[in-house]
């Protein structure tokens, strides 16, 4: 599994549905890894470096660091590698390269991540596991290796992005940066009736979301009578919830979560 991101539910696998909000790289081994350098050299070192380190002829960023600056998930990257970002010099690889390829391109990018420096931190991790599936409640919509809710990003190796004082900004502000993909809609049908639930997709034309029971919704939008959306996060803080000593706990138990 790369070691690159870790953020949505794990909806799908991989090879079938590479749209979904987090998926597993089911290209990820050795020989991979080898393919994927030699793919990134064709498609990418124009403007990456041909050590992904940025640079390139239009000085596309650096890649080398498992942060991304429009993702901060596995399925969000492939999308970004498949299909490029639209406004930007950022180009999607040639469609007719299977997905096989795109994979394999971001199995050698995992290779090029740190693994993380262990810190020495206050809080007690084993502490904090008991917190984060029991009175914290963050499992409720915080997947963790497998178990847990969707209605959150999947914090399985949520470490190998975020460090410390990151992660104490998450809980004690987590409206600060609310990434698009977990915007909320309200969204009003022709008929009356309100839906409301996390932004999954956006076009033109379509709307999707995932509903408080988790179902997958799709609306046209032509079909709507209004939706608005919010950037606020669905995530309370901790502050006032938590003492001090619980969030340093809650801390180092997420930062446990790395390969």
């Amino acid at each position: 599994m790369s070691r690159i991101l870790a953020a949505a539910a794990l909806t799908a696998a991989a090879a079938a549905a590479p749209v979904a909000q987090e998926v597993e790289n089911p290209f990820s081994d050795p020989p991979d890894r080898r393919a994927g350098q030699g793919s990134f050299g064709v498609h990418c070192s124009l403007c990456h470096g041909a050590d992904a380190q940025g640079g390139g002829e239009t000085n596309g960023p650096d890649l080398t660091t498992g942060r991304f600056r429009r993702t901060s998930t596995l399925a969000g990257l492939f999308n970004i590698i498949r299909d490029g970002v639209e406004g930007t010099a950022m180009l999607g690889i040639d469609p007719d390269e299977p997905d096989r390829v795109v994979w394999q391109i971001i199995t050698y990018l995992d290779s090029l991540t740190p693994n993380p420096t262990d810190i020495d931190l206050p809080g007690d991790a084993e502490t904090g596991q008991a917190l984060f599936t029991g009175r914290g409640n963050c499992a409720a919509c915080h997947m963790v290796n497998g178990r847990g809710g969707r209605l959150g990003p999947d914090l399985s190796r949520v470490a190998e992005r975020r460090d410390p004082d990151e992660l104490r900004a998450d809980l004690l502000d987590p409206d600060a940066a609310v990434e698009p993909r977990w915007w909320t809609v309200v969204a009003t049908t022709a008929d009356g009736a309100v839906v409301e639930g996390l932004r999954m997709g956006e076009d033109t034309f379509t709307l999707r979301l995932i509903d408080a029971d988790e179902r997958l919704r799709s609306f046209s939008k032509r079909e709507l009578r209004s939706y608005e959306r919010s950037k606020a996060s669905t995530m309370p803080s901790v502050r006032g919830t938590l003492a001090a000593g619980e969030v340093d706990d809650l801390i180092a138990y997420l930062f446990t979560l790395r390969k």
